[in-house]
């Protein structure tokens, strides 16, 4: 299991976990990042943050440190 935040761009996987805060957690739920949901990711800033990835068809840009609280396989 890797965190969303070191998969490189064109990377796949498998939401396993969302952790962190009670807020943070469901905040990222509900952005549709819940456990079994196939993520990609499609690029990254220059210096790594933010990271844009494409959830259920739609794209979502996240902070480095909100992609550290999602584990993906």
């Amino acid at each position: 299991m890797r965190k969303l935040s070191e998969l490189a761009a064109g990377d796949r996987g498998k939401v396993a976990k969302v952790a962190g805060d009670a807020d943070a957690a469901r905040r990222l739920m509900e952005m549709g990042l819940m456990r079994g949901t196939t993520v990609e990711v499609v690029r990254r800033a220059p210096l790594g943050d933010p990271l844009e990835v494409k959830v259920r068809g739609f794209m979502l840009t996240l902070r480095r440190a909100e992609a550290e609280h999602i584990e993906v396989e």
